[in-house]
């Protein structure tokens, strides 16, 4: 025998808590979605400025490769445009984060880039993280 005449229905729908704490975490999901979707860009553009300086390095090893006598200090952007992988008619285009463009200084080996004041750039404040610079 049941004893208990009135039993509770079972509960229907969601309490308001229940509701906050979904939309919450749907908010915060979103949020770092954005974070990191923003940060894609600055990734993007130090890949392709770290592609295009190894490019103008293999371009300066294979120009000292064929020029052995000539010193590294005295080479120049036109001594390596036709030892460029690609085969352009110009050094590769760098710009920095902010959209200015930047330069090499190919009398270094290997080569870097440098800002408008000559200022050595390399946002990742390290020589050895293989992002904007060539390495060893």
């Amino acid at each position: 025998m049941n004893r208990h005449r009135h039993q509770t229905p079972p509960r229907a729908g969601v309490t308001l808590i229940e509701l906050t704490v979904v939309i919450f975490i749907i908010l915060s999901i979103m949020g770092a979605t954005m974070y990191f979707a923003g940060n894609i860009g600055e990734w993007n553009k130090g890949k392709k400025a770290s592609a295009a300086l190894r490019e103008v390095y293999v371009a300066q090893r294979s120009y000292l490769a064929d020029h052995p006598r000539k010193a590294v200090d005295s080479i120049t952007t036109d001594d390596l445009i036709q030892y460029l992988p690609s085969g352009g008619a110009a050094l590769p285009g760098v710009e920095d984060l902010n959209g200015n463009s930047l330069t090499y200084d190919v009398t270094k080996s290997p080569p870097i880039l440098t800002e408008a004041g000559g200022r050595v750039y390399d946002p990742s404040g390290s020589s050895t993280d293989s992002l904007w610079d060539v390495g060893e």
